[in-house]
């Protein structure tokens, strides 16, 4: 069996079970608190030792970090706290505790990717996206846990909601932390389903933005044409404003010049009409994240929305029907892109990588140019198909996954709802405004290529909208 830098499942780690409500989250938002932090009614300092006792709280039962830096998350938070003081804050995300999933580069931390071949190996940088948030103030706590080069073996991190349960993969680490309430904002990535997928698990926000619109530099690449840099926050204006800070320091990955828009979270909008997709993700949803589902839909229709569906549409249905094909032409992407760098880790011994990783380098060894060029084309038509709806509808909402976080660890769960707008390429956000058997279930909104900040408004409309107390 292969030996990881992160220690496997440990069956006797504490358990536990916490209630649910949306709204009423364990999250612990940083944003939002700018008024505060101006006043000097709290500080950075503040912020981060809650996010401590936390993960002194916590952490036995989630496995949440693979390493983690306190003393140097302290200086910064001090740093940051002066900043303040001054009214001089470097940006909106100045002090706030965000946590690295061990896929991307940090200068003072090692990035292991949990596979042996990178046990102890450190960066002489940070990514650029982590240097983006250094520079805007943001303190990083720690590194987190992936599953193996974000494609394979699963880490030990457990659901912080249920730890019978996954917190999702492959950000995993990322996810369940910010989720539990140990950190403000969460570095994810997402090939297929690695941002929303976790986030909706947990009970966290995410953003994965147009594909390129957030620096990859630094990001340990997978699939050159899926890899996304993805974002799990506390709140809808962590993610935003972390994207923009990134996007105004860095940019996007070249040629892309980054997200446009204001650093302030686009104010809400209600959209004129929205399209709701099932995906193949609904014939494997049970019967109780339906309800709630359909219980959101409603509300979004009672509050003057126009909801397009499959059955009332012919360019929907049309849409729906080609978004069932997807599952094939999507992992021949994946396989054939990431035959570098997976070949390479091979490499090293057949016993240094998982299953997961042999499957993919074997559906690529089955592979000819000619079929890949297939799958690019199949991806440019669903592309198409969804651009072809932009004069018709504000965005797409569905579920972030097939139900709450499953009762397995080896497995992180399915990916159909959230595979289709990595394809796309397209913004999409996690919301946590549904719940399902007392366990989050996100649900997520989708929009179109470099028009982020319009989704984002229309997020922030559903989520006001949706959540109890909003």
């Amino acid at each position: 069996m292969t030996v990881l830098p992160v220690q496997p499942l440990d069956p006797a780690a504490p358990q536990r079970r916490v209630p649910y409500a949306p709204g009423a989250s364990l999250l612990r938002p940083y944003v939002p608190l700018a008024t505060a932090l101006r006043a000097g009614t709290t500080t950075p300092r503040d912020v981060l030792e809650q996010c401590l006792a936390t993960m002194r709280r916590d952490e036995p039962a989630i496995a949440a970090f693979v390493t983690h830096d306190i003393k140097a998350a302290r200086r910064a938070a001090d740093a940051a706290t002066a900043r303040w003081r001054a009214g001089a804050p470097l940006s909106p995300v100045d002090g706030m505790p965000v946590v690295v999933k061990d896929m991307i580069e940090t200068i003072d931390l090692p990035t292991q990717m949990n596979n042996p071949i990178y046990a102890g190996w450190s960066a002489r940088r940070d990514a650029a996206a982590v240097h983006a948030l250094r520079q805007g103030g943001a303190l990083i706590l720690g590194k987190t846990v992936t599953t193996e080069f974000a494609c394979g073996n699963s880490g030990p991190t457990r659901n912080p909601y249920d730890t019978s349960r996954t917190p999702g993969g492959s950000s995993s680490g990322s996810a369940a932390a910010v989720g539990a309430g140990m950190a403000s904002l969460g570095f994810g990535t997402q090939t297929h389903a690695s941002t929303i997928r976790p986030a909706g698990y947990c009970g966290a926000y995410a953003l994965k933005a147009t594909h390129g619109a957030l620096h990859v530099g630094g990001v340990t690449p997978l699939a050159a044409t899926l890899d996304h840099l993805g974002l799990i926050g506390a709140s809808l204006e962590d993610v935003w404003a972390s994207a923009m800070v990134i996007s105004r320091l860095v940019g996007g990955t070249p040629p892309h010049p980054g997200i446009s828009g204001p650093m302030e979270t686009p104010a809400a909008r209600r959209p004129k009409r929205l399209v709701r997709l099932a995906t193949l993700g609904w014939d494997e949803t049970p019967d109780t994240s339906r309800a709630a589902f359909e219980a959101a839909v409603t509300r979004i229709a009672a509050a003057g929305v126009e909801v397009l569906d499959a059955g009332g549409d012919a360019e929907v249905a049309a849409l729906e029907a080609a978004l069932r094909e997807i599952g094939d032409f999507a992992n021949d992407l994946l396989a054939w892109e990431s035959r570098w760098p997976l070949a390479s880790y091979r490499n090293h011994g057949d016993g240094m990588v998982g299953q997961r990783i042999q499957d993919l380098l074997a559906r690529a060894e089955g592979m000819d140019a000619a079929r890949y060029a297939r799958a690019v084309a199949d991806r440019e038509r669903l592309r198409a198909q969804v651009a072809a709806l932009s004069s018709r509808t504000d965005g797409f909402v569905m579920l972030c996954s097939s139900g709450p976080a499953i009762q397995d660890h080896g497995f992180t769960g399915s990916r159909n709802y959230a595979l289709p707008w990595t394809l796309v390429g397209g913004p999409s956000f996690a919301l946590p405004v549904l719940a399902a058997e007392g366990l989050p279930l996100g649900l997520q909104l989708a929009g179109f290529a470099d028009r982020d900040a319009d989704a984002c408004a229309v997020a922030a409309w559903l989520r006001d909208t949706l959540l109890p107390d909003a």
